[in-house]
């Protein structure tokens, strides 16, 4: 442990300075930083089930939807299922928490391989935000956990207001449009290949037989959005 945290400060006093850094990032006192280091540690830098973040992705994953949806559900008291389950998707998406985790900082105290190109355009840091919340729900509790989403990740960057009005099925929002104008829309998976042991997805959105846009993503459907979203800028819808 303590090389990697020579790794990302290069001191001697390389645990204090990535304490200090973890909590001006976080806003707490970490109390078992073995959990944050594992958690900040990408599959790029760390192959073993027990030493990258990607369990803590899954633990966090569950906390985080529980804690919007206690958010939602007393925020909203009058409304249905349908609306709640849609604000929570606006909230929680991949887009959405790889924006907050970049506003956080979460990118300069992240471990992963920065000569992979194929993160370049991932969403990474959102998932690193993720196996956070899954550190410190097991480092501080879950009515701890609670109050630190509340106060560190929706109150100050989740506006859920303005989430109200916007349409997070990019795909399903150029498709509208296509068969309002008349076009014909497809997406078209044009390439699948390993990087690094991950599976990256290349799909095209092609407009009336003419590509006019392209998404990489590590499955499908995050690839199909990212396509969509770069062909409604580029239309201007």
């Amino acid at each position: 442990m303590v090389q990697i945290f020579r790794k990302l400060f290069g001191k001697k006093s390389a645990k204090q300075s990535f304490e200090k850094q973890l909590q001006n990032v976080l806003g707490l006192k970490p109390g078992n930083l073995s959990l944050y280091t594992t958690a900040l540690s990408h599959r790029s830098v760390k192959e073993g089930a027990d030493e990258n973040n990607e369990r803590l992705e899954y633990l966090g994953d569950a906390i985080l939807s529980s804690i919007v949806a206690d958010y939602l559900f007393k925020k909203y008291p009058y409304k249905g299922e349908g609306f709640l389950t849609e604000m929570r998707s606006k909230m929680v998406n991949r887009s959405q928490l790889n924006d907050l985790a970049l506003k956080m900082g979460l990118k300069k105290i992240t471990l992963y391989n920065k000569f992979d190109g194929s993160l370049k355009g991932s969403q990474i840091f959102g998932n690193t935000l993720e196996a956070l919340v899954g550190a410190v729900y097991l480092d501080k509790g879950y009515r701890k956990t609670h109050r630190w989403v509340l106060q560190h990740m929706i109150i100050p960057h989740l506006y859920v207001d303005d989430l109200e009005n916007i349409d997070i099925n990019l795909k399903n929002k150029l498709i509208g449009w296509a068969s309002k104008n008349g076009k014909v829309l497809t997406f078209v998976t044009l390439e699948e290949k390993l990087e690094s042991n991950r599976r990256i997805f290349t799909i095209g959105a092609v407009l009336d037989g003419e590509e006019i846009s392209l998404g990489k993503g590590f499955n499908k459907k995050d690839a199909s959005q990212i396509a969509a979203q770069l062909a409604i800028e580029k239309l201007g819808i």
